[in-house]
């Protein structure tokens, strides 16, 4: 027997590198832009490194990685069964990159390589992370270092130039035999790639007007003008005429005017800032003069984004009592799936942590050999060790704010006089409450009963055994007691805000169509948490802006579960630095008798009369004032490089339109849709208006979905982005686009002009 490491299992050689011409690939254009062409680090990359696949199934893989010359983009080979296909990822999809064994899963499989051959590469969104490792620390330094440089290029790019390294990936795709030149074959191919359908007669025409050399090929300068009259923007150009008259050049007094239209409260001496900062042409920038390539520069930097860019900070008053705000929570944090028989993982809690969330849930239980350890009691799902959640909370919690931790939890009578033992204190009213509402479950819906057949060997939760306090643990609870609900009667005679009670989302509702107007004061004084039902399998999630409509804090959502209630989590607490605090609105933080402003929307479109408002709690005359609302227009006028719904059919091209959909109280909720444009995903423009009445507008957030319309399901949409209506800018606008798993779709954006009238 041989002890020691365990021996790394054999494996297929893979591939050696190739662009098809049989001699090492030259860098692309895109590189070049970016100044790497020459780099030690991307040359490599550029040839390709054998790298171990660590994964938790079916042991350790190698896989041959490769840079592809867009400079954004990294193939390998990917197995399912004994097939072999071509798998990529992107690098503006990496969150960060961490050395050595640094993640669960090279923690808990990856102990065969040595720590300075492994890396991690963690993705935005709810992609997994990828584990790696190298043959070697050299070429492990080559791919962290080399992948660190293009993520902080990628980073630092403008739109234009997003969209122009972006093209450039494409006719880099596009030409087949790599000769740098375009057939008009080659060209009808890349018009597919990015998701537009030409007629052939007119991209002929196209085609044959920047031909200047008359060989049937595209090559150079004669490319780069086929890509600039695709990347042409015809709406802005007709803005910018509007304001530059027919001399084409924005003076500094015409550039205030604009921007006096936007809703800004600019000078000319903002307007010449501006200029200086965004003109491309020096003579014209000496002369306080804009260019249309300027204007064009500066409506899709940052300074154009429909998200006002003093929310991006931490700009809101974060000393007022804690129940004056919505905290970002999730619900069995540690649960990457459904709580039935999902993974538990230490990944999870990082993910939730980085993406803002600020009220974390760990199920403590007492493992075999001692050892804390969390996991969906009584159920199916893995198990991890309490330390190692407590590390990664250490590790990831305290990128902001102060650095403290409160712990929500029971509390033991004082005095306790046997600190060294666990006892059992009866406090059954959480577990109670989901024992009883899995009870009416199963009555009203059978069917779920039957599912649960085979889980019959699983013990119902008993309350005595989840109700173990450990005297030390008892001890750091002090702000957060968490204690039955004593009736809104009782807790508003005797509030008592070093206490906290938690209600199913059911019980929440209850409350909210039965005493409303008493919720919103409870929790103008005292933290309440919201949880999801408790025989949701799949782990699904409730709409969290009702429970926010009245005042709930802590609304606690399955951050593993994409959907539209994940969309509205994360654009309620976009806002204010994205800290995971949101102060909520007057009317909800003091007694009756404040009241919001009210607001019309405009966001331009015919579209079909808005559907009747959801039924439930309105909140009283108090709170909301008159009920005519108030009107919000808007347009929206186009959108830049839809991604495609369906990557693997070369042929498809989306037929894309844009619901604009409003979620605040029950009144204010509506959705309106554009007419789709067939066929058109790179460029489509719609020129539509939509209009809404608002009568809360504090409470409500907007959330812009693209949709194929071709496609049969909701869920799939081509992306989509939320965010509250007070971070909401006015004026044109553009907004970039998110994946229905949170993750940017850039360059995809849309272009809209918004209007908001106060009454």
């Amino acid at each position: 027997m041989i002890c020691g490491r365990k021996a790394r299992p054999a494996a297929e050689q893979p591939r050696s590198p190739s662009d098809g011409s049989g001699g090492p690939r030259r860098p692309g254009r895109a590189l070049k832009k970016m100044g790497l062409t020459e780099d030690e680090d991307i040359q490599r990359m550029l040839r390709g490194s054998p790298l171990w696949k660590i994964k938790s199934r079916g042991g350790p893989r190698e896989r041959l990685f490769c840079l592809q010359e867009d400079g954004a983009t990294v193939c390998f080979e990917g197995g399912f069964r004994h097939a072999r296909s071509q798998q990529s990822f992107s690098v503006m999809h990496i969150e960060g990159v961490r050395e050595g064994h640094q993640s669960e899963g090279l923690r808990k499989y990856g102990a065969a390589f040595p720590e300075q051959h492994c890396f991690t590469l963690v993705f935005k969104g709810k992609r997994k992370n990828l584990d790696l490792a190298a043959r070697g620390e050299e070429d492990a330094r080559h791919w962290v270092q080399g992948l660190t440089k293009l993520m902080a290029r990628l980073q630092a790019m403008s739109q234009p130039e997003k969209l122009d390294h972006w093209i450039h990936g494409v006719l880099q795709r596009a030409d087949r035999n790599k000769d740098n030149k375009m057939s008009f074959r080659e060209v009808k191919s890349m018009l597919r790639m990015i998701n537009i359908y030409m007629d052939d007669v007119y991209a002929y025409k196209l085609f044959k007007e920047c031909d200047h050399s008359g060989n049937e090929r595209l090559e150079g300068r004669e490319l780069e003008e086929f890509c600039r009259r695709l990347l042409r923007r015809p709406e802005l150009e007709e803005l910018f005429g509007r304001y530059s008259g027919e001399d084409c050049v924005l003076s500094a007094e015409e550039l205030r005017d604009f921007l006096r239209d936007q809703g800004e409260d600019a000078s000319l001496r903002q307007a010449r800032a501006i200029i200086r900062t965004y003109e491309l042409n020096e003579k014209a920038r000496q002369q306080d003069l804009m260019m249309l390539d300027g204007f064009m520069m500066y409506l899709l930097s940052a300074a154009g984004d429909i998200l006002n860019q003093e929310h991006t900070k931490v700009h809101q008053d974060m000393s007022q009592p804690l129940c004056h705000y919505f905290i970002s929570s999730s619900h069995n944090t540690y649960l990457t799936h459904n709580q039935i028989g999902g993974t538990s993982s230490t990944e999870a809690y990082v993910r939730a942590l980085m993406a803002g969330c600020r009220c974390v849930e760990l199920d403590c239980w007492e493992g075999s050999d001692g050892e804390p350890i969390v996991y969906h009691g009584h159920t199916l799902t893995s198990k991890i060790l309490f330390s190692d959640v407590i590390e990664s909370i250490r590790d990831y919690a305290f990128k902001q704010l102060k650095g403290k931790v409160l712990v929500k939890g029971k509390k033991l009578p004082e005095p306790w006089h046997e600190p060294q033992r666990v006892t059992s204190l009866l406090d059954p009213e959480e577990e109670e409450e989901e024992e009883e509402e899995e009870e009416e479950e199963k009555l009203q819906d059978r069917s779920s009963q039957q599912s649960l057949q085979s889980l019959q060997e699983i013990k119902p939760l008993q309350a005595k055994d989840a109700s173990q306090v450990a005297p030390e643990l008892s001890a750091v609870v002090v702000y957060c007691q968490a204690v039955p609900f004593p009736g809104l009667a009782h807790a508003l005679r005797h509030p008592r805000p070093c206490e906290m009670s938690s209600f199913s989302e059911r019980k929440a509702r209850k409350l909210i169509k039965e005493a409303g107007s008493a919720l919103v004061q409870y929790n103008t004084r005292q933290l309440s948490r919201i949880y999801p039902l408790g025989l949701k399998m799949n782990s699904s999630n409730y709409n969290p802006q009702e429970m926010w409509n009245a005042g709930c804090q802590l609304v606690a959502l399955n951050f593993q579960t994409p959907g539209y209630e994940m969309d509205l989590n994360a654009g309620r607490f976009l806002g204010n630095g994205r800290c995971g605090y949101v102060l909520k609105p007057p009317c909800l933080r003091s007694p009756p008798g404040e009241r919001p402003r009210h607001l019309v929307l405009h966001i331009r479109v015919r579209a079909p009369r808005p559907p009747s408002p959801t039924p439930g709690w309105v909140p009283p005359a108090s709170l909301l004032g008159d009920t005519h609302g108030v009107p919000m227009p808007g347009q929206v006028i186009s959108a830049q490089q839809l991604p495609k719904l369906k990557r693997e059919k070369g042929s498809s091209i989306v037929d894309p339109f844009v619901r604009v959909e409003i979620h605040g109280v029950p009144a204010d909720c509506s959705k309106q849709q554009t007419h789709h444009k067939l066929n058109n995903g790179f460029n489509p423009r719609w020129e539509e208006t939509l209009s809404f009445q608002l009568l809360a507008p504090e409470l409500a957030l907007v959330r812009f979905v693209v949709e194929d319309y071709d496609s049969t399901s909701c869920n799939d949409f081509v992306g989509q982005f939320t965010l509250p209506l007070a971070s909401m800018r006015e004026g044109y606008r553009h907004i970039h686009l998110l994946s229905k798993d949170g993750a940017s779709l850039s360059p995809a954006t849309l272009f809209v002009h918004v209007q908001c009238k106060s009454l």
